[in-house]
């Protein structure tokens, strides 16, 4: 592992391990650990300034969710996500994502839509430019937010834990490297549904841009 990263200043009463997971995740998500990137704990801990506990902790938390696998007495790695890999996780995301927005949009307030009007112009702005990362990134900002619209505290756990993944799976998935235009006329669907509280449209158009039928 050549990368470097920067040691965590804990402010906010923000939890040790919660924070050494998101560091580690972050840095194999934007590339500062490659796949295939050896991972020492020692090494971690040093440049994180933080013991050996915690970054073990977000190994083995990165590791149940597949961005590291462990061979015993052998090494530690950032994975290579399969075109398999990628489906099965485009298939999760539209499933869960289309029940947590039914949800969302049965429980939110009317400022709570506007909000999620407002992020969702956001994506369909990156589409329309066919910037593919800003389109992951003004996505997950989306379903971050309608999974904390849902109110349940199941849905936020599953999602807090597994988002990381979801992100550095979904990039490079043809799904949503193929036609943009058509994924920006699905998401300004998606919008219109939204809106109007229809959640059986929200979630049919959803999971048809998740390639889900």
């Amino acid at each position: 592992m050549t990368a470097i990263l920067p040691p965590i200043d804990l402010t906010g009463g923000t939890i040790l391990s919660d924070e050494v997971y998101a560091r580690i995740g972050e840095a194999i998500l934007d590339g500062t650990l490659p796949a295939g990137s050896r991972l020492r704990d020692i090494d971690l801990a040093a440049q994180l300034g933080v013991s050996r506990t915690p970054v073990r902790e977000a190994l083995q938390r990165l590791e149940r969710f597949g961005l590291v696998e462990v061979a015993v007495g052998r090494y530690t790695r950032v994975t290579e996500p399969t075109e398999t890999l990628r489906n099965e996780t485009g298939e999760f995301t539209a499933y869960f994502m289309g029940n947590a927005l039914r949800l969302a949009l049965q429980r939110c307030t009317d400022d709570d839509l506007t909000g999620l009007a407002r992020e969702l112009d956001a994506v369909i702005a990156s589409a329309d430019r066919e910037d593919t990362l800003s389109l992951f990134e003004t996505s997950s900002i989306f379903f971050e937010h309608v999974t904390k619209l849902t109110g349940n505290s199941m849905f936020i756990g599953i999602i807090r834990e597994a988002s990381l993944t979801v992100q550095r799976n979904l990039r490079g998935w043809k799904p949503f490297l193929a036609c943009p235009i058509s994924r920006a006329e699905g998401y300004r669907r998606l919008r219109d549904h939204v809106t109007a509280r229809d959640a059986d449209a929200a979630e049919r158009e959803l999971r048809s841009l998740h390639g889900i039928g």
